[in-house]
């Protein structure tokens, strides 16, 4: 049974940082690439960050580019998104989620590509 467990959010003011953390198991890690989107209620989900499966490429969305940096930790099963200078339209539920890939440097960006998904970990930035 594959799991992916989010950790990390929480309240933080603006300008603040956080790192959330998803750790994998029941997949072979190392053989999918990680992304983590985002979601308000009433919304649809949107993409945020892409790490490729051998945490070479990554990929982001205009809206985070140079505050958040995505990765992935093979040996410890667990991708990472860490969050800087967030704002207030930060504030989402943050989803990371895995896709199967066969290219060492493959990634997605759709959500409709990925195979696993997690429960989501809220993140609240106070202005």
């Amino acid at each position: 049974q594959v799991q992916l467990v989010e950790s990390g959010g929480g309240l933080v003011q603006a300008g603040g940082s956080l790192r959330l953390s998803c750790a994998a198991s029941g997949l072979t890690f190392s053989a999918y690439g990680m992304g983590w989107f985002r979601q308000a209620p009433g919304k649809e989900r949107e993409f945020v960050a892409a790490i490729s499966r051998n945490n070479v490429r990554t990929y982001y969305a205009d809206f985070v580019k140079g505050r958040f940096t995505g990765s992935k930790d093979d040996a410890k099963k667990t991708a990472y998104l860490q969050m800087n200078s967030l704002k207030p339209e930060d504030t989402d539920a943050y989803y990371c989620a895995a896709v199967r890939r066969h290219a060492y440097d493959g990634f997605a960006t759709s959500a409709d590509e990925y195979d696993y998904w997690g429960q989501g970990t809220q993140v609240t930035v106070s202005s």
